[in-house]
């Protein structure tokens, strides 16, 4: 990992919802109701998660313009660090 990865690592490491919500996308792409229901995190706190990991280049949305359904996945440093998470 280069060090501007290491930093997300770091920063996804250090919150339960941010790890929980990378490793759950690690599978597939989700909207968000499917990643709350599969992390136990409120819809409203996964909505907040998913902004900070895009803005962080972790996740992206594949769909921005859907007012519904919007799909997120993994960006490639997004598997590097799902990857490296531990359990």
């Amino acid at each position: 990992m280069d060090d501007e990865t290491l930093k997300k690592y770091a920063y996804v490491n250090i919150s339960s919802y941010r790890k929980k919500a990378v490793k759950s996308l690690n599978d597939d792409m989700k909207i968000p109701t499917q990643l709350a229901a599969d992390t136990g995190i409120r819809r409203n706190h996964i909505s907040k998660v998913l902004r900070e990991l895009k803005e962080k280049g972790v996740v992206e949305c594949i769909n921005e313009e859907a007012k519904r359904g919007r799909l997120y996945r993994l960006t490639k440093v997004g598997e590097d660090i799902a990857d490296k998470i531990d359990d």
